[in-house]
């Protein structure tokens, strides 16, 4: 018997119905500018009112390469559970209001195959950070399947590993999910946003702490990985809470980086 991971979060982060979801996700790609399609991606995962339109700037990116990509590896940080390691699902399919994503089987089962990757499927059952990127991959891939992460304590080294292991070629896109600065004022979280992105765009993940991203560790480790395959980064959208639908008082800042 089939299982399936249903939405958590739909009717809070983003819409429930299907038809409401689907405008709201293509509006934000409508306005977003196409580009050169990347190996990996770094995205935010805050409400879509948030952050919906910094995501779509960097799925509007994969747009053009539908055809090519079959496989996404999604790797976000637990927000509920803590744990050792990466999480992988039992699930076989994980649903959204757009419909239902298939898992890809062999490859959850080969990263189990490593120490650090474990079932557990309370790091997943709540958790948003990969979630919302959902929809996004729906409307810009279409039909694809799913190795989903949730990285709890680990390092960046271990979620290189586990990069390595499922690297692929132009078939597989990398998506790592974090936000940016937490609750800072507008002015502070722009200095602080600047100099994580050039971190970003140099590769240089050692200089990214986790009061920096909350997907500090797989946004560190992609930068590893990024570099042992000659990649090069990108900042391709930098804004706040405070630029989309929130006060200036203490905002949440959303970057959208592209590999290559």
């Amino acid at each position: 018997m089939s299982s399936i991971r249903p939405p958590a979060v739909a009717g809070m982060f983003y819409p429930s119905d299907p038809r409401e979801l689907h405008e709201m996700v293509t509006g934000f790609l409508a306005q977003a500018t196409a580009g050169p399609t990347p190996k990996a991606l770094i995205a935010p995962h805050a409400g879509y009112i948030y952050s919906g339109p910094i995501a779509a700037s960097a799925y509007k990116r994969v747009e053009a390469a539908k055809a090519q990509i079959q496989r996404v590896v999604l790797l976000g940080p637990s927000h509920r559970v803590p744990f050792l390691g990466l999480a992988v699902s039992s699930a076989d399919t994980f649903r959204t209001p757009l419909g239902d994503i298939p898992i890809d089987a062999d490859s959850v089962i080969a990263l189990l195959e490593l120490p650090q990757v474990t079932t557990l499927n309370e790091a997943h059952s709540m958790e948003h950070s990969l979630e919302v990127h959902l929809p996004f991959l729906q409307e810009t891939l279409g039909d694809f399947a799913l190795v989903p992460l949730v990285v709890g304590d680990a390092s960046a080294e271990q979620v290189a590993e586990v990069l390595e292991q499922v690297w692929g070629s132009a078939e597989t896109l990398i998506v790592i999910s974090s936000d940016l600065s937490h609750y800072q004022p507008y002015e502070v979280a722009q200095r602080l946003d600047a100099a994580t992105s050039h971190a970003i765009e140099t590769l240089n993940g050692d200089r990214i702490k986790f009061d920096d991203a909350c997907g500090q560790v797989p946004v560190s480790g992609l930068l590893r990985a990024a570099k042992r395959h000659g990649l090069h980064g990108e900042t391709i959208d930098l804004r706040n809470s405070g630029d989309t639908a929130g006060s200036r008082d203490q905002v949440v800042g959303y970057g959208a980086y592209v590999f290559s």
